[in-house]
């Protein structure tokens, strides 16, 4: 068990070793105040080569407090956007400079980040056409002593990951010890020079602190590494804390990339000599009372939030919401022999009103605000209806823009196939993951900016005969996780998908190479073909003919673990965005309306109902009133409408847990709410 004090010190701060025993999870509430520091003056960048170098003399052997600035998942939120609540990378850089120097009149500071440093979106695509240094190198350079890469760092492949390291100026090490970048050229040369390593060592301040990158071993299945190889978390963390311990480095932070703050939380008990872990891929908000981030949403948890290691010592976690929003500033107090005694910070947010830094708005906002508006002004057409994006529902369940997205991908795919001398797809499936805009896009006008908000990445349009089989494989597999929101989730055109929501999920192994395993999965009922052919009945493939699909090449080669990798598609040529703009334009006459592309996308992937639904259910029910979920509703606001404030949204979700819904769901995550579900309210 965790030791949770109340002063300033723990209460015997344990000592560093490599015995490791098995333990649950022990995470504590406690934000200890740091210990004071001795000043040490201004930051002194080391090589970052992480060979050490010559070693510096120790200014103190007393207590010692380091100052750790860090945010994470920047995810090209360049501009600012006040009405959505992002400030733009000008402020953000503003903001970090000030804590920086602010931070260096007391001690040691260390910068950081801990991955998914891009993100494909227009702002991603109008800087990628440049020449020169991507905007988001430009914006960042000289703020970071080192970054940590995240999956989508790799989702327009190693070239682009490596264009985007090689624009920093100065450069610095990007940093994951589980991945072997030798068989990618551009890379392996940024790891010849130090710029892409498993660690570094950073010297500020007389101090030599390590740093240890990390990044979900589910990287292959979710980006586009190529043959950049990827290794299990644990051992290759393990192994470089222990490397940087015998060159005599006692300080050592992990900067991770495994898409929830609890993944780092579980890797915190099997680790030793780990100090302090800067988490990221989650968007998880970890804030104490009176913090300025995100001050109206939820915490998940205290900042820092302490996690017993494999030896008993106690690490602080942190963690940021992304997209420039907020920061992170974590004091850590070590004792002279490199154990932690204390540990404090705040989460603190990024105005939206403040000054830019002047730089980085001369250099990258004001270009990249005057490309953008060129090609978000060009129309392609207009809708009546709103279209439904955000992450939460288009993971789970089907909407008018999956729907949408799924049927520009079969009918381009129609419409060029015959100039490829291949047959025109029948059917077409797409990802929730793929569609990225999360959120509800109003009625009016559809530019190419917005086909691009939701389709950024270098996905191109394919097709291929599929065998029956391997497209029930398909399916079962992407409906294998519900009701978890997960990039999995099919989209399709040209045929619907009914499933059991209390069948078996299939079981697949998703962080070594999508093997099957048990159990198969029983969540596939009925797949019928809009002609009203039956490929799937009651659970069984139909024998008969392959199935012409069209999808897009990140799935066709065994992306989300769809069993496809084995196949041979054939490239259309055209990116799944601009198949998207063509499709309005042209095959719709530039109207998407209501009738065709209603909000749930036509229920074309719905689950089966469910024996013993709830039914009879009036509003004078017990001491609820019922309310019927609508398309922009979260339990927050639903909250605020109904009990006064969006914080009594616990009420509502414990008054709904568990209870089956007329579409066999069941509220059991309060971020997943579906539209037309009836929820009880507390009168």
């Amino acid at each position: 068990m965790a030791v949770t004090t109340t002063g300033t010190e723990l209460a015997e701060p344990r000592r560093r070793g490599r015995r490791l025993r098995a333990a649950a999870i022990a995470v504590v509430m406690l934000a200890a105040m740091p210990l004071a520091a001795t000043p040490l003056g201004a930051q002194a960048d080391g090589d970052g080569n992480g060979d050490g170098g010559a070693r510096p003399t120790l200014i103190s052997a007393g207590p010692l407090t380091v100052t750790i600035l860090h945010n994470n998942d920047g995810e090209s939120k360049l501009l600012p956007d006040v009405e959505s609540g992002f400030p733009g990378v000008a402020r953000f850089v503003a903001e970090m400079r000030e804590l920086q120097a602010a931070a260096a009149e007391t001690g040691p500071v260390v910068t950081l980040t801990s991955g998914d440093n891009f993100l494909a979106s227009l702002e991603l695509g109008v800087s990628l056409d440049r020449e020169g240094p991507m905007y988001d190198s430009v914006a960042l350079s000289g703020i970071y002593d080192a970054m940590a890469l995240g999956n989508h760092d790799f989702d327009f492949g190693p070239d682009v990951t490596a264009r985007f390291i090689e624009g920093f100026d100065p450069p610095i090490p990007f940093l994951s010890a589980n991945i072997d970048v030798s068989a990618e050229p551009a890379l392996a040369v940024l790891a010849d020079r130090g710029l892409v390593a498993p660690s570094t060592v950073i010297e500020t301040g007389g101090e030599r602190i390590g740093v240890i990158g990390a990044v979900t071993p589910w990287l292959p299945n979710i980006s586009s590494p190529r043959k950049v190889m990827v290794s299990a978390v644990l051992p290759a963390v393990q192994a470089e804390a222990d490397r940087l311990a015998a060159d005599g480095v006692n300080k050592i932070i992990l900067v991770s990339h495994l898409q929830d703050v609890r993944e780092e939380e579980a890797l915190v008990v099997g680790l030793t000599g780990v100090d302090v872990i800067i988490a990221g891929g989650g968007d998880d908000l970890l804030a104490n009372p009176g913090d300025t981030c995100q001050p109206d949403e939820e915490p998940v948890g205290p900042y820092p939030t302490w996690v017993d290691d494999a030896a008993g010592s106690r690490v602080p976690v942190v963690t940021a919401p992304g997209g420039y929003r907020c920061i992170g500033k974590l004091e850590v107090t070590f004792d002279a022999d490199g154990n932690v005694t204390a540990a404090a910070g705040t989460s603190i947010g990024v105005a939206l009103d403040r000054d830019p830094d002047a730089t980085a708005q001369s250099d990258v906002v004001e270009p990249l605000i005057a490309e953008v508006t060129l090609v978000d002004s060009t129309v392609v057409g207009t809708s009546d209806v709103e279209l439904e994006g955000r992450k939460p529902v288009l993971r789970t369940q089907s909407t008018n823009v999956g729907s949408l997205m799924a049927d520009a991908l079969r009918v381009r795919g129609a419409h060029l196939a015959p100039g490829f001398g291949v047959a025109a797809p029948q059917v077409a499936v797409t990802n929730g993951g793929g569609l990225r805009n999360d959120s509800v896009i109003g009625a009016g006008m559809v530019s190419v900016g917005t086909t691009w908000d939701i389709a950024p990445f270098n996905n191109v349009l394919v097709t291929a005969e599929v065998p029956r089989a391997t497209l029930a494989e398909l399916l079962e597999r992407a409906l294998s996780v519900l009701p978890r929101a997960t990039g999995q989730f099919p989209h399709v055109s040209g045929m619907t998908v009914v499933y059991d929501p209390d069948g078996a999920g299939q079981g697949i192994d998703r962080d070594g190479d999508c093997a099957l395993i048990e159990p198969s999965g029983t969540r596939l009922r009925e797949v019928t073909l809009d002609d009203g052919t039956q490929i799937v009945a009651s659970g069984e493939v139909v024998p008969g003919d392959p199935v012409t699909l069209a999808t897009v090449d990140f799935l066709a080669n065994g992306g989300d673990c769809y069993p496809l990798s084995d196949l041979s598609f054939t490239r259309l040529g055209v990116t799944y965005q601009q198949a998207l703009a063509d499709y309005i334009a042209e095959d719709l006459s530039g109207m998407i309306s209501a009738e065709q592309y209603p909000v749930d996308g036509g229920n074309r992937v719905m689950a089966q109902a469910s024996e013993g639904e709830p039914g009879g259910e009036t509003a004078a029910d017990g001491n609820y009133v019922l309310y019927t979920v609508q398309p922009g509703d979260f339990l927050w606001n639903i909250a605020a409408a109904h009990l006064g404030h969006g914080a009594r949204w616990p009420a509502i979700f414990e008054a709904n847990e568990g209870r089956p819904q007329s579409d066999g769901g069941a509220l059991t995550d309060p971020n997943l709410i579906r539209i037309g579900w009836v929820l009880r309210i507390p009168a």
